[in-house]
């Protein structure tokens, strides 16, 4: 069955880095289009990033633009996102997301932009 894992999430100042990670199995992941989704306390889910079954072609949230770097490593089922000059806004859970026949996510990383 479809699994994604994500990791990475953490406590960081405003102006630091993250990575985090999503782990994929239990489908052909260099088929797939794969997305980050964030979601902050009282919010409603967005979209933060996409990139398609390649790598070629990335889309980002206005909001992160510049700071944010959508990849992929087939090889290793893994999608990325690296996330810089991090903000207090950026604070949320951050979920991994297939569409593939219906919305798979993952269970999410928290990440806290704070000093």
């Amino acid at each position: 069955q479809v699994q994604l894992v994500e990791s990475g999430g953490d406590l960081v100042q405003p102006g630091g880095s993250l990575r985090l990670s999503c782990v994929a199995s239990g489908f052909r992941f260099s088929l797939y289009r794969m997305s980050w989704y964030r979601q902050a306390p009282g919010k409603e889910r967005e979209l933060v990033a996409g990139i398609s079954s390649a790598g070629g072609t990335t889309n980002y949230a206005d909001s992160v633009k510049g700071r944010f770097t959508i990849s992929r490593d087939n090889a290793k089922n893994t999608v990325y996102l690296q996330m810089n000059s991090l903000k207090p806004e950026d604070t949320a859970t951050y979920y991994c997301y297939l569409y593939r026949d219906k919305d798979y996510w993952g269970q999410g990383t928290h990440v806290t932009v704070s000093s």
